[in-house]
């Protein structure tokens, strides 16, 4: 493939920094969730917090990358997407705010929430680079075979 443009992919390192640090999140949060002090009822809405938001920021995360050069979405579904990630985070801070826990356990669950959205947003931007890598690798290999097959190129 002659003079075709560097294709930039994660490195394997980042790659496993990346879920390492996903997986650690998810775990700490997990864990925390696990031996909340308390009845099971808050255990269980915080449990469903933390999937509410760690669901909407996968989506929000791919809603912004789908739209960054031009719209694809509807403005209702800008609004859905952000709404429910704004309803996930806010319902959750609230829950955990007036938790009747132990200010440090507050504070640790609070972390735990944090590292796991940080987390996911950047785990959805590695999946998606490493996605538009391989289709444009992809597109240079269906290019370099037309062009191998092309008649000018036998002249």
């Amino acid at each position: 493939m002659r003079n075709s443009p560097a294709i930039r992919r994660d490195t394997p390192a980042w790659k496993a920094q990346v879920w390492i640090s996903f997986g650690t999140a998810v775990t700490l949060c997990a864990f925390g969730l696990a031996w909340l002090p308390g009845q099971d009822i808050h255990r269980a809405f915080m449990v469903m917090g933390y999937v509410f938001c760690l669901s909407t920021a996968f989506a929000l995360s791919k809603f912004v990358r789908d739209n960054e050069t031009r719209r694809t979405d509807t403005p209702l579904w800008k609004l859905v997407v952000w709404g429910g990630f704004v309803l996930a985070m806010g319902l959750t801070g609230w829950g955990l705010w007036r938790m009747q826990v132990d200010a440090t356990y507050k504070a640790c669950l609070a972390v735990c929430w944090v590292f796991l959205i940080s987390s996911v947003f950047t785990l959805a931007k590695t999946l998606r680079d490493n996605h538009e890598a391989d289709l444009a690798q992809a597109r240079l290999h269906e290019l370099a075979a037309r062009g191998a097959a092309s008649p000018t190129d036998a002249a």
